[in-house]
């Protein structure tokens, strides 16, 4: 089946092409700018936007589907069926979940359960609407998720490794009671219960490298992505950087932001974090970080429906162009994480497409199309055959 997309503006790499025409072909983008040819379906975007499907790497809000609430646990098909569905209608055609690593620790980031996840997302993969992959968040304070781990990046399971420190004291949490605050609400965990964990967490710390470099290495030799998480200082960058890390995500501060930027890593911020115009936990403001020209990437984070109305926001109030905004939440995630076949509106790419308007002022999928296949559409679309 051809495809022919016309009768709207075409987000390209570089540029904005008024008026274009993108043609697709078994999956692929074979054309643009092409004339019609006999037999080809036209999509008549009607003025409005052909941009590329967002890709998202890091996303929390599988959590919530798995737990809703603390120690309400839905079916798993259940889950990954509403997250996929979620994804789709926010545009994303590509998301890394977060699964987080953690032996000990409470809900879904038990490790028996974020195993448990991580398989079968993997094994539900093939039959989404959208790509599926699984980002292996490690507690690097834990040692008995190691083995865990591994084994996941051994078995082709992870696509995508992250260290995470959440030790009191630096980071996401600058002192005790900041930890508590967090943990104690989300997880409605006893004092007592946060005060062994925090124990358990400083007592490990300084043993945690060794097990970094097991796991980076074994990463990068079968070709997963690594990052840091809530990089804090140059020394920290440093470290990642000497660790092989392509990504640093939320750099805790706009000079840490600027030591990641220089060395080499794609820095990656939340697109709720542009929409609320602030971080959730004090942290960096990624609208700041984007000023300074030291973001790379944004991601879901938690909320998958911030995507577009981020993509709105650069563009409609910060003045960024089209092609720079459509950078952040495509082209470049996608070479952060190793993923050259999308990511852009290029001849060659996926056709992974999104048809774009403005619905009462927010960025929003009319339509969403996965290798040339329509997933979703807000709507009915009138397609005709050319003669």
């Amino acid at each position: 089946m051809r495809i022919r997309f016309t009768g709207g503006s075409v987000v390209l790499p570089d540029s904005v092409f008024e008026d274009g025409a993108v043609s697709v072909e078994d999956g692929r983008i074979t054309a643009i700018g092409a004339e019609a040819r006999a037999g080809d379906i036209e999509v008549d975007l009607d003025g409005r936007t052909l941009i590329p499907g967002l890709v998202d790497l890091h996303g929390d809000a599988i959590e919530k589907e798995v737990e809703p609430r603390p120690n309400a646990f839905f079916p798993l098909p259940v889950a990954f069926s509403s997250i996929d569905r979620r994804c789709a209608a926010a545009g994303i055609t590509t998301v890394f979940h977060g699964i987080s690593f953690a032996e000990g620790e409470l809900g879904v980031r038990d490790t028996r359960v974020a195993e448990r996840m991580a398989r079968e997302l993997h094994a539900f993969a093939p039959r989404a609407l959208v790509d599926h992959r699984v980002h292996v968040r490690y507690e690097i304070t834990d040692p008995k998720s190691e083995g865990l781990v591994t084994r996941l990046i051994g078995d082709g399971i992870a696509s995508l490794l992250s260290f995470m420190d959440h030790t009191p004291g630096q980071g996401q949490f600058k002192d005790v009671a900041a930890y508590k605050a967090y943990f104690g609400k989300v997880y409605r965990t006893s004092d007592g219960d946060l005060e062994t964990l925090i124990d358990r967490k400083q007592g490990e710390a300084g043993n945690s490298l060794d097990r970094m470099q097991r796991l980076a290495k074994l990463a990068l030799r079968h070709g997963v992505a690594v990052a840091g998480h809530d990089d804090e200082g140059r020394d920290r960058v440093k470290l990642m950087r000497s660790l092989g890390a392509a990504v640093s995500e939320f750099p805790c501060d706009l000079a840490t932001a600027r030591a990641a930027h220089e060395a080499g890593l794609a820095t990656l911020f939340g697109a709720p974090n542009v929409v609320r115009g602030q971080s959730l936990s004090g942290a960096l403001s990624a609208r700041d970080a984007i000023a300074a020209g030291v973001a790379s990437c944004l991601c879901s984070d938690y909320a998958p429906q911030a995507m577009l109305p981020a993509i709105g926001t650069l563009v409609g109030e910060l003045g960024i162009s089209w092609p720079a905004a459509i950078g952040l939440v495509a082209s470049n995630p996608c070479k952060a994480a190793g993923l050259d076949d999308r990511g852009e509106i290029a001849i060659g790419k996926s056709a992974d497409l999104l048809v774009v308007s403005k619905a009462q002022g927010v960025l929003a999928a009319e339509s969403v199309w996965r290798q040339g296949r329509e997933i979703l559409a807000a709507r009915p679309r009138s397609h005709r055959g050319a003669e």
